[in-house]
């Protein structure tokens, strides 16, 4: 299926089908498990003075940090979800469609900009698009609007603007390059010669489901939001257990030791970002206590990073994109995020 054709209908309505992979073992997650326990009763015996605080404190404020993102988060997918029916089941079949540009490049650009009209951090904008993909948007617009709406949520600028205001050109920066980024991995996966190919065998199976569901719109309704939290929680969940357990496996003062150089100092908020999973609408205020410490690029760096593929985005994300097309998508924002915080601190 062609890239331009993928947005007249949706994605599981095409392209050949995958054979059935063998569902995984629940005993891989408990061995997983046992094996990150392992490894903090070896680093605490084997590396005591690797963490200032003792193993049972670490395991403490991981656990903390976990259901901090997690109760911060629900509220957020819940109302995502809740945009998706209205999406999916409320919206006339051809209404998006009919208000998008056909040209590419310009329906790119403008689902790139949507984010503005929804203030829903970046856990509520996942089942959201893919309520937008049921209704014909291809892979690459949705992952377009993905990318760019943590970063143009009207809440995300309001609270960038309070906690930097004006200096550094902070705020400018970042709306400016998540912009770009956006555009950037949407045109990337837009030239992809299989669409279909970026989306889970999960995913495609529940276009398929739901291009069926037949009865009321508030059975529809109901059965729809029963199907998206089923995808997106034990992501949620996951996501959130991840960004908790690297706080009691990553020693931040690693990270922090290098922050007075121009470009390590990039590198370790880069790699911050990633692991501690703080939601968009919130963020800048974290990385303004950084701001004393590491340059305007790697606070930037920090900013466009973390809203697009921290761990619990990245979770979020795989319920819907392959492995190997979130790998791609890391690998496009970490670079365009690397070269704007280094041209920040060049001009700067």
């Amino acid at each position: 299926m062609s890239a331009v054709s993928t947005h007249r209908h949706r994605p599981a309505a095409g392209g050949h089908r995958h054979p059935q992979r063998p569902r995984r073992s629940p005993w891989i997650g408990v061995l997983l498990g046992a094996v990150v326990v392992a490894a903090l009763f070896a680093i605490d015996r084997f590396l005591p003075t690797l963490f200032p605080q003792s193993l049972p404190t670490r395991a403490q404020d991981g656990l903390t940090l976990a259901l901090s993102v997690l109760i911060e988060a629900l509220p957020f997918v819940v109302l995502g979800v809740v945009l998706s029916i209205v999406v999916q089941v409320w919206l006339p079949a051809d209404a998006i469609q009919r208000w998008l540009p056909r040209a590419g490049w310009a329906r790119r650009a403008v689902l790139s900009l949507l984010g503005m009209l929804i203030p829903v951090c970046e856990c509520g904008n996942v089942p959201f698009a893919r309520g937008l993909m049921m209704r014909g948007l291809a892979p690459a617009e949705a992952m377009t609007f993905l990318i760019a709406a943590p970063i143009v949520n009207p809440i995300v600028i309001i609270t960038t603007h309070a906690a930097f205001g004006w200096d550094g050109g902070i705020l400018i920066a970042r709306l400016v390059g998540g912009y770009l980024i956006a555009n950037l991995i949407g045109w990337i996966y837009s030239r992809h010669p299989s669409p279909d190919a970026l989306l889970t065998q999960q995913f495609t199976a529940t276009c398929e489901r739901v291009t069926h569901e037949h009865g009321t719109p508030t059975r529809r309704s109901l059965t729809q939001f029963l199907i998206e939290l089923r995808a997106v929680m034990p992501a949620l969940v996951i996501g959130s257990a991840l960004a908790g357990a690297v706080q009691v496996l990553i020693p931040r003062d690693v990270l922090l030791a290098i922050g007075s150089n121009p470009v390590l100092s990039i590198v370790a908020m880069m790699a911050l970002a990633m692991t501690v999973a703080i939601c968009s609408n919130v963020d800048a205020f974290f990385a303004l206590s950084f701001a004393s410490t590491f340059s305007s690029g790697a606070l930037i760096a920090f900013l466009l990073v973390g809203p697009l593929v921290d761990v619990k985005m990245l979770a979020l994300l795989r319920t819907t994109f392959t492995t190997r097309t979130l790998v791609g998508v890391v690998v496009v924002v970490l670079l365009s995020a690397f070269a704007i915080g280094i041209g920040v601190n060049v001009l700067g």
